[in-house]
Order: structure tokens, then sequence, then C-alpha cells
């Protein structure tokens, strides 16, 4: 049995404006991450809302551990969902100690009862130390620790995390990331992850959901949304992406910089776009080629080139920091990505 399952779930807010969320179809299974990534304004935090009860869709069904949640005819309060909520804010009591923070949705046990599973929570998010404390002597970190150990107080059926990590540092947030997924893992813990930050999604995902202009583009394992994306937005939105026109041939697509031998299934002649990422492209100083590297990005143990092609496109190749080009330089381009790359037919 899957915890969560979306069947065609919509949800409009206005008349005569488009739907937040568009005719949904997901599932999640017992103890599986799903990261749900895509742009402001696509319908995340709408289809979190919907999850959760705060929302009644329009269309759809929401069945949570088996149960129908809502739908044209049933419709169960969000407080009986069985949903765990971290908001972005992390929303504690302010008045309230870390411990009472946690225990807050333990109302039903007693006290003798409610203490142990607080401290063993408190243990497990690494503050059984700041029990006393309250919220305002508290990191961003800390505070988002205790978020989610009240979350997970009642042991919900999925918890929901709406872009948890926002006002964290950078560094912070790399650090949080690992902690939580290893914490929802170890639990074995069915999650919803919202996220916008696409590096970030494809960590924290046992499988990623994208998510545009309401719709839901894709759905799939991490390696398959980065590496076979859909459609032209997921391969755009899931990396820094150039697309590069070519046209099928009979042994792959020839492009400017030469011949993908990659093998399509459209007819000798359609007019493609190809998607590359930094690491598919090759380079190197050529006095003859008429490509220009037009700047260097230094990020440590990579160079990032961004290259003008002799038509005008513009393309960028991620380099080893011992090889590097003055802008200028003439170079040769060419494909080298060691794997099938996304291939998309254009409407002509």
């Amino acid at each position: 049995m899957n915890a969560l399952e979306l069947e065609g779930v919509t949800k409009q807010y206005a008349p005569g404006t488009p739907p937040a969320v568009a005719d949904v179809s997901l599932s999640v299974a017992k103890g599986e991450i799903l990261a749900l990534i895509g742009p402001s304004g696509c319908g995340k935090t709408s289809t979190l809302r919907l999850i959760a009860g705060f929302e009644r869709p329009d269309s759809g069904t929401v069945v949570i551990g088996g149960r129908v949640a809502a739908n044209g005819r049933a419709w169960i309060p969000p407080e009986r969902r069985g949903v765990g909520m971290v908001f972005q804010d992390y929303a504690l009591f302010p008045h309230l100690t870390v411990a009472e923070n946690t225990g807050f949705g333990l109302d039903e046990l007693s006290r003798d009862k409610r203490q142990p599973e607080v401290d063993h929570l408190l243990q497990l998010v690494g503050l059984e130390k700041f029990g006393r404390r309250y919220p305002h002597e508290l990191s961003g970190g800390e505070r988002q620790r205790v978020a989610l150990a009240r979350a997970l107080a009642p042991k919900p059926v999925v918890v929901l995390l709406d872009e948890p990590f926002s006002n964290l540092d950078t560094d912070r947030r790399a650090e949080m990331r690992e902690q939580v997924r290893a914490i929802l893992t170890m639990l074995s813990a069915t999650a919803i992850f919202v996220t916008h930050d696409h590096e970030e999604a494809l960590f924290m995902g046992d499988r990623v959901a994208v998510l545009n202009n309401g719709r839901l583009e894709q759905i799939g394992a991490p390696e398959s949304i980065f590496h076979s994306p859909a459609s032209h937005f997921v391969a755009e939105f899931m990396g820094h992406t150039d697309f590069l026109p070519g046209r099928v041939v009979s042994n792959g697509i020839e492009m400017e910089i030469g011949l993908l031998p990659q093998r399509v299934d459209l007819p000798e002649g359609t007019a493609v776009e190809i998607a590359f990422r930094a690491d598919d492209v090759s380079l190197t100083p050529d006095r003859t080629a008429s490509a220009r590297v037009l700047a260097r990005h230094f990020k440590g143990a990579v160079n990032l080139y961004r290259v003008r092609l002799p038509s005008g496109q513009l393309i960028h190749s991620l380099q080893p920091h011992t090889l590097q080009m003055a802008p200028g330089t003439a170079v040769r381009v060419w494909a080298a990505p060691g794997h099938a790359l996304a291939c998309y037919p254009v409407d002509q």
C-alpha cells in the first residue's frame, strides 16, 4: 500500500485564472522521500496544502494511508489526516521550550509516556541538551531540527517539508540536507520535500517530481530526471543547460560542433534541439578553429568556460582547473557526453 496517492487533483483559486494545481496524479510509497520541485508559482506549496487539508481540491482524490482524505464526497480535517508539517519559517511556539514544542502533538499521551518520546526525538535530531531552551536561543539550523522533531513526534503517515532550508546560509543548508535525510531514512519516514533548488532535489529525493504551471511534467529517479528529461522545460530547469540545433542524419545528429553519433527514433532530416550540460562539452585550443572563449569562471577544482560558436550560439564547457585559456582563445569544440543526450524535435 502506498502512503499517499493523488488522483487527478485540481485546485483553482479564482474563476478565470489558471489552476494552481492541474490534474496532478502521483503516489508515494511507504518509507519513500519524494522531492517536489519547480519554479516559484508552479503549485508546489498548493499541492502540499491540498495533502495537509489546508485547502479542498476542486476535483480529484487525496488518499492518505489507504483512507480517502478528500474527494467530491469525503473530507477529513487536517488534524485527523496523519500528516506532519515542517514549515519554511519553522512556526515554533516562542513561549514553549524545545521539549514542549517537540511534544506539542502528543497531548493524548500521559506525561510518563510523552517525556520518553520527546527525549528520544531530541536525541535523534541531536538536541538532547537543548530541551529547556526557547526558540530564540537557537540557531536557524537548530530551530529547523526542532520543527522536524515536532512533525515526527505523532508518527505521521507522511511528513511534508515546505522549503525547510530556505532561511539558512549555503554551508548550513548543505549540512542540514545530510542531517534531515539521514533522520528521515533512519525512521523509514515517508516524506514530501518541496524545493526550488535542483541540487537539493536530486540529493534529497528517492524520486523527484517536477511541476510546471500546476502540471506534473515528469516524475522518476533523480538520475532519470537529470539525464533523461522528458521535456525542454525539465532539461532547462534541472541544471544549467544549453540547447544546440541539429538535424537527424543516418548515423546520428549533425550539429554545428560536429556529428553526435546518437541514433534517435526520428525521420532523417528532422530538425531537433539537443540539450547539453557543461560536462558534456569538450574543447581544446586550436588556432585554426572559429569558436572563441568569451569567459573563464574559476570554480576551484574546475574551470567553467563560456564559448561563442561561429554562428553566435553560446555553449558552456566544464574543464579541469589545469586547463587555463584566456578570453579570445580559439578553440575546437565537440560533444563528448559519454551517455545519450536529450533530443527534442523542433516544431516547424
